[in-house]
């Protein structure tokens, strides 16, 4: 847990003492691939939390994600069509659907963690 608490802490130093800036013709790109991003890693923060996370349906699901974002993204441009709009909303709820279940998941958890009194009849009923 450490690790990637350091790595966070690290990334944000280096991105506030190395400012980089985006052109504006790659600002479209940019933020939906930060939103894919966002979804990948709140989607795998839901899977963990569920014990269901595996890494090839993480990684096959960022890049599959990047990749019809950058297309939609694309094509939109090419079109004169804002089509950017839908990757930010279909992204944009399913973080907020992630987050939510990941609040869900972690408030039972927390009101359902077994008392002092709980533990010992468990470890009897086992013994």
């Amino acid at each position: 847990m450490a690790l990637p608490i350091i790595g966070l802490i690290l990334g944000l130093i280096l991105g506030t003492l190395c400012p980089i800036l985006i052109p504006i013709a790659y600002s479209k790109l940019f933020s939906v691939a930060i939103l894919v991003s966002l979804d990948a890693i709140f989607g795998g923060l839901r899977a963990a939390a569920n014990n269901k996370f595996e890494n090839v349906v993480f990684i096959t699901g960022f890049f599959s994600n990047a990749l019809m974002a950058t297309i939609l993204v694309y094509i939109g441009d090419r079109l004169g069509i804002d089509l950017y709009y839908v990757a930010l909303l279909a992204f944009g709820f399913r973080i907020f659907k992630n987050l939510a279940s990941l609040r869900r998941h972690y408030i039972r958890k927390s009101m359902h963690s077994p008392t002092v009194e709980e533990k010992s009849t468990l470890n009897e009923v086992v013994e």
